[in-house]
């Protein structure tokens, strides 16, 4: 039985109460597995339809399913060409009940490992403009991955502080996801260290954290526009008190009620939602969906005159059909980038990646990146070589091998398994000289 500490348990008694037994019992059954498919590439049901895993839906996420516990399901190479990402059920709630719209101005605060930013960016459809953020710029490096994997085209992933972007960014945005730093309760049956770490910071560590956090993104928030604020913890001195507090505050902040199967109410505070892994098939999380008073107008692209492209990378996009609209280009030495068309100023911030990184100019060469082929479908590229997912050659290709291909292309080509692109090569010969960014290859 996973040892709690006891003051834990006092806690959890008097919140739950007679519900407790059945708290502790769903503690001692194996946490449940799920994973989020990617609209961008794929429709939810199109995916049921040609998965290779039985499926079932997670109530409160239309993308969202879960699989069976023994699935190895970050091993298949639908996953590899970026067809779902692999999530916990209820840590889906808060980018679900976000009610973003296409074109919006949108800021996952804190964001890493970059989840929910795909969920976000999803929703946007490739319209509008993503910011992905998080204080930490070496958990930034699996928001890049996944960002790319998910063919994101409009997003910034950053690493600032809420505060300085506050400074900077003030009423900007039109929708803000902040998954707040918690003590992480409600993740001890998927994650038992994490008791570790809560006996050496709980929830009196985070409280003050959270609520800065908050209040500057309400800050960064349009009038008009929505925020969730979301922890994966039970203690309502980290939830409703944390939500109480920005009320007290802001006279402009309201709660939208959220309502879903197996949600639990606020404690002392209606609207909100409580997610229990005694309730519904999930771990633990609380989620809040703010309203600000008023009303703002829509952010347009600011139609700016990008950088000319170098020869040889306008010759290689003369291959691809992929639409450029909203967007314009700008060189970073010799990095190549297609950035949203807003007046986002970057001056000064720490950026991993702005918008879609086309390629890198190499001696006057152009070499395009895995970025672009993620973002690609496979009718928009002139030179496709299409593998099965059971082909042999697609895990040759995933481990960056060469592979034999009869093809009368030469030169670049888009590789693809059941025609979802995994990366570029190079033909000739009869083979596909193998081109797999190494953050990508399979060990």
């Amino acid at each position: 039985m996973m040892k709690l500490p006891d003051t834990y348990q006092s806690a959890m008694k008097a919140l739950l109460k007679e519900e407790y037994d059945d708290y502790l019992a769903a503690l001692e059954q194996p946490a449940c597995r799920s994973l989020r498919v990617n609209p961008l590439k794929i429709s939810p049901q199109e995916f049921e339809k040609v998965s290779p895993f039985p499926l079932s839906p997670v109530p409160w996420c239309r993308e969202g399913f879960y699989v069976e516990e023994e699935t190895r399901i970050g091993l298949h190479p639908y996953y590899n060409a970026g067809l779902y990402y692999i999530q916990e059920a209820s840590a889906m709630s808060p980018a679900a009940f976000l009610p973003v719209e296409e074109g919006d101005i949108v800021l996952d605060a804190c964001c890493a490992p970059g989840g929910k930013s795909t969920a976000l960016a999803a929703k946007l459809n490739g319209t509008g403009m993503l910011i992905a953020n998080d204080i930490s710029a070496s958990r930034q490096n699996a928001t890049l991955k996944n960002i790319e994997r998910f063919g994101i085209r409009n997003a910034y992933v950053i690493s600032e502080d809420m505060r300085s972007l506050e400074t900077r960014f003030p009423a900007f945005f039109d929708k803000i996801l902040l998954d707040a730093p918690c003590s992480g309760e409600g993740m001890f049956r998927k994650e038992p260290d994490l008791i570790k770490a809560w006996l050496e910071k709980d929830s009196a560590f985070y409280v003050p954290i959270q609520k800065d956090l908050l209040l500057s993104a309400w800050k960064m928030l349009k009038e008009g526009g929505s925020m969730v604020y979301s922890t994966c913890t039970f203690d309502p001195r980290e939830d409703e008190e944390v939500i109480a507090a920005l009320l007290e505050k802001e006279n402009d902040a309201e709660i939208i009620p959220l309502h879903g199967e197996g949600f639990a109410p606020g404690i002392g505070l209606s609207g909100c939602a409580r997610l229990y892994p005694h309730r519904l098939k999930g771990e633990g999380h609380f989620v809040c969906l703010l309203h600000k008073q008023g009303q703002a107008e829509k952010t347009v692209p600011a139609k700016t005159k990008g950088d000319p492209l170098p020869k040889d990378a306008a010759a290689f996009l003369k291959h691809s059909s992929q639409p450029m609209a909203d967007r314009h280009v700008i060189i970073q030495k010799d990095r190549i980038l297609l950035v949203p068309d807003y007046d986002f100023h970057t001056e000064k911030l720490r950026i991993l990646r702005s918008g879609l990184l086309l390629g890198t100019m190499k001696n006057n060469r152009f070499e395009p990146a895995q970025h672009l082929a993620f973002a690609l479908s496979e009718d928009s590229f002139d030179q496709v070589v299409s593998l099965a997912a059971d082909d042999p050659r697609t895990e040759k290709y995933l481990k960056a091998e060469t592979i034999s291909f009869d093809t009368p292309y030469r030169g670049w080509v888009l590789v693809t398994v059941d025609s979802y692109p995994l990366g570029f090569g190079k033909a000739e010969k009869g083979t596909i000289k193998n081109k797999l960014e190494k953050g990508f290859r399979r060990l």
